[in-house]
């Protein structure tokens, strides 16, 4: 019996002129996960969740939600999802709770269950103390969280998130990160677009790499890494005197061993744990003393680096809905 996916993305085309933003995209979303859309500005993230959301309309191609299709079901489309945008569009005057309560006026919820909600809501997102303060005198991260909130007052299945944490400090952004994994846990369904490539590694079970409106690479965050080369066995040992003895041990395993004499480190080319494992055993039958041992993969830094040749924050062409462009 197959499961219907959350969301799908057909063959999604998008002109703005003679500006291909999109040039024929697809992926697969399977529901309870985490898609992470990963790119620079300008590469058509924005673009494709403005279509995903209906939005904007694609100039060929189609998606659906839910399964909905997006251009032929819109209304039922956006009665299956939540989008929060990259910013925050909570009404600056009204307070964390009024701003709750007018979303859920306006969507037609039962007053009894807007109360509820809102209540609840406010406790998850840590605004309580905040929720009789105007929106305007919140910081940056607490807007974030409002806006959160009131896109999942309807408690829909499937959320769109256009790189939410953009311009938060750190706390913040980690903040949200375990609200997202909270939401996950509980079966959202998440769609992310991020540029943050430590974002796409903690949060996604699935990247699709997209630079210039392409798809240029997909798969898990360790299948990605992969991409970019070997894994590598890292040991530190206690001893300096040892390092001779163990740069000979570990390359009867590896022929590339790099030691760093100055740190105690020896790092060698691994193909994954089983080496890993191997390598481990050889040292503890030698008696030779360790601090430390472990697997190093490459970041998905290094995965943008090696797929488009720069790195993932690069100045691109701005995406055009970036700018206010809907088509």
């Amino acid at each position: 019996m197959s499961v219907t996916p959350a969301v799908e993305a057909v063959d999604l085309v998008k002109h703005f002129g003679d500006n291909r933003a999109v040039d024929g995209v697809s992926f697969v979303v399977p529901t309870g996960s985490v898609l992470g859309l990963l790119g620079p500005n300008g590469a058509g993230k924005t673009t494709l969740v403005r279509m995903l959301t209906t939005l904007s309309v694609p100039t060929s191609g189609t998606g659906r939600v839910a399964g909905y299709d997006i251009r032929e079901q819109p209304n039922e489309v956006r009665r299956s999802m939540g989008l929060t945008g990259q910013a925050a569009t909570v009404d600056e005057i009204l307070t964390g709770r009024e701003n709750l309560r007018l979303i859920g006026s306006l969507y037609g919820l039962a007053r009894s269950y807007v109360r509820e909600a809102t209540e609840d809501l406010l406790t998850r997102f840590d605004l309580v103390e905040a929720a009789d303060r105007p929106a305007k005198s919140y910081s940056g991260g607490m807007r974030r969280r409002l806006d959160l909130a009131v896109s999942l007052l309807a408690a829909p299945p499937i959320l769109f998130l256009d790189e939410p944490t953009t311009g938060l400090d750190p706390q913040s952004r980690s903040g949200l990160w375990e609200v997202l994994r909270e939401l996950v846990r509980e079966g959202t369904t998440l769609v992310l677009t991020t540029q943050y490539l430590e974002e796409a590694d903690h949060l996604a079970d699935e990247i699709v790499v997209v630079d210039k409106g392409r798809v240029i690479a997909a798969g898990t965050p360790t299948q990605l890494k992969d991409q970019a080369g070997q894994a590598s066995v890292v040991v530190t040992l206690t001893h300096a005197v040892d390092l001779d003895e163990a740069a000979g041990l570990m390359r009867a395993h590896s022929p590339e061993v790099h030691v760093e004499r100055g740190s105690r480190r020896l790092t060698a080319q691994a193909g994954g744990l089983g080496d890993m494992t191997r390598i481990a055993a050889v040292f503890e039958r030698s008696g030779i003393e360790l601090d430390d041992l472990g697997l190093a993969r490459p970041s998905l830094d290094d995965v943008f680096l090696h797929l488009t040749g720069h790195r993932a924050e690069s100045d691109a062409t701005p995406d055009p809905t970036d700018e206010g462009v809907v088509q």
